[in-house]
């Protein structure tokens, strides 16, 4: 079947869906607002996380930066405090960076364009569409992971969501079923479908408004749609930390922006190849922190992480240091108050806890 087909008689969709939209749609906050700056954060930080956790972060923000001048004015450590455990931490830089265009090139007013959207830095195709179609009622269409797998299962298609002609499928095809009302609740629909109904694993078929005219269901191949043509490769990283705790404090250093963590703090790094014993760490560790007279107290890990094409395998060395080691440039002793006050990644954290 073609897109010519489906468009002569795309109606059905959109009826069918905002019925069911209407009646039994979450409860969710940023669902009872038009104001562009609750609805960005609601889509940038559902981007990270699931809508139960996704809910108390939302809540935390628009707690200490209720307008997007609060969140402009914020420095850049506190807005990472609050985004900790959510990762990506180069979309929280974004977001200040974001808040600040809105204020300084746009008077603190969002564009009500796509276009316009998409200047700001951090918001793609999908955040730009959710937007325009939420607050402003432009007939942009949102295509994410939830919309990728309605369509195609509905429609029964079978190109790979991840390539250059899914993408552009896809899009075409939501394009078409854009209805020129209320757009923002057509987007919406067919999002919460995707997350609450035609889930990837276990759909609820039986209880889908468009169940009568799922191609998929039909044809038994449910569980085979969407279509994705690979994985990303991932790659595994060793990362070892030495935990110094003296005179009341503990070491903590800043990462770099070019890696991981960026921006979060964090106790001293050693990155190898493989695992470390004792002694191999340690001779790693004196040529980096001045000195020897080092000694391994404690050695818990390694512990696993995974990241989208990372996983790493981290260690934590507790140290004891020589009489009078004084932290080295770059690196800071701070009081447990104050670490608790600082943006760790997520491992760190737990470690700590």
């Amino acid at each position: 079947m073609h897109l010519c087909d489906w468009m002569s008689s795309r109606s059905w969709f959109g009826k069918a869906l905002r019925r069911w939209y209407a009646a039994d749609h979450r409860d969710l906050p940023w669902r009872g607002t038009r104001d562009p700056y609750a609805i960005w954060l609601s889509e940038v930080l559902l981007q990270q996380t699931r809508v139960d956790q996704g809910l108390r972060y939302y809540q935390r923000f628009l707690e200490r930066f209720p307008a997007v001048e609060d969140l402009a004015a914020a420095r850049e450590d506190e807005v990472l405090r609050l985004w900790q455990g959510l990762g990506y931490y180069s979309r929280a830089r974004n977001l200040l960076t974001a808040a600040r265009q809105v204020v300084s090139a746009h008077g603190g007013h969002f564009p009500r364009t796509h276009a316009g959207l998409l200047a700001l830095k951090g918001v793609g195709d999908y955040t730009a569409a959710a937007i325009a179609s939420i607050a402003f009622d432009v007939p942009e269409p949102v295509v994410d992971g939830n919309v990728y797998r309605v369509l195609a299962r509905v429609f029964g298609i079978d190109t790979p969501i991840d390539s250059t002609a899914g993408r552009r499928t896809f899009l075409e095809l939501a394009t078409t079923l854009m209805p020129r009302k209320h757009p923002g609740d057509h987007n919406q629909a067919v999002m919460e479908l995707g997350a609450t109904i035609c889930t990837p694993k276990a759909p609820d078929c039986a209880h889908c408004p468009l169940h009568g005219k799922c191609i998929a269901r039909r044809e038994g191949r449910v569980d085979r749609l969407p279509v994705k043509q690979g994985r990303t490769k991932v790659r595994d990283r060793h990362f070892h930390f030495g935990v110094v705790r003296r005179a009341g404090t503990i070491w903590v250093e800043k990462r770099g922006l070019r890696d991981i963590w960026a921006g979060l703090y964090a106790p001293p790094l050693i990155e190898s190849g493989a695992d470390l014993d004792a002694r191999t760490f340690l001779e790693h560790w004196n040529e980096g922190h001045r000195g020897s007279g080092w000694r391994v107290k404690e050695r818990f890990g390694p512990v696993r992480h995974l990241l989208s094409h990372q996983r790493l395998h981290i260690t934590f060395w507790e140290l004891v240091p020589p009489k009078g080691a004084r932290p080295p440039a770059g690196i800071r002793a701070v009081t447990r108050a104050a670490l608790e006050q600082l943006a760790l990644p997520r491992p760190i954290e737990r470690y700590f806890q």
